[in-house]
């Protein structure tokens, strides 16, 4: 099921870069998408909208296009979205998310990393950030963020496979852990 979804996910995605580039909306695209990302984690009845069996194509649809008319997503965005509804495809919008910046960043000559911190970077510490990134890995590097008050503090950064836990959650866990193997 993983594998399928992940198809259906890019395929989608692929499709709506293409109208994107097509429409020279590409940026406004992945700003909006970013967005949803942002929300699908801040908000646990967006993201039971978008995965509930339960509701209608209809009530799925009118809730996701309220969403992306209150947030001002570009009309290429909520077209986008009403089709998803339309289709019962709303549950791989996460994926379809990911997929979409993947392949903008794929084309663009860059390589895309996830960035979730505790609280809101500034812009100096985004840049920063990025920097060491770029650094790092060894060509342009575009950051997605993504907040998770949960990580306590510190970062989980991702990278193609890679991936870099350094929240304060994560290390209390392994302390809890080494914790009662002493006890």
């Amino acid at each position: 099921m993983a594998s399928e979804t992940q198809g259906l996910a890019a395929r989608y995605a692929l499709a709506l870069y293409e109208l994107a580039d097509e429409g020279k909306v590409l940026d406004d695209v992945a700003s909006d998408l970013s967005a949803l990302r942002q929300l699908l984690s801040d908000s646990p009845e967006f993201d039971r909208l978008i995965r509930s069996p339960v509701l209608t194509r209809d009530d799925q649809g009118k809730g996701v296009l309220a969403v992306a008319e209150k947030a001002g997503a570009h009309p290429l965005t909520a077209k986008f979205l009403g089709v998803l509804a339309a289709n019962r495809r709303l549950f791989a919008l996460p994926r379809m998310i990911d997929a979409y910046l993947a392949e903008l960043a794929r084309r663009r000559g860059e390589v895309a990393a996830q960035v979730t911190s505790a609280v809101t970077l500034s812009e100096e510490q985004v840049a920063s950030v990025t920097e060491a990134l770029r650094k790092v890995v060894g060509q342009k590097v575009t950051v997605d963020l993504t907040v998770d008050p949960s990580l306590i503090g510190g970062l989980i950064v991702r990278v193609g496979s890679r991936m870099i836990d350094s929240s304060l959650r994560t290390k209390l866990q392994r302390l809890q852990l080494a914790m009662k193997g002493i006890g």
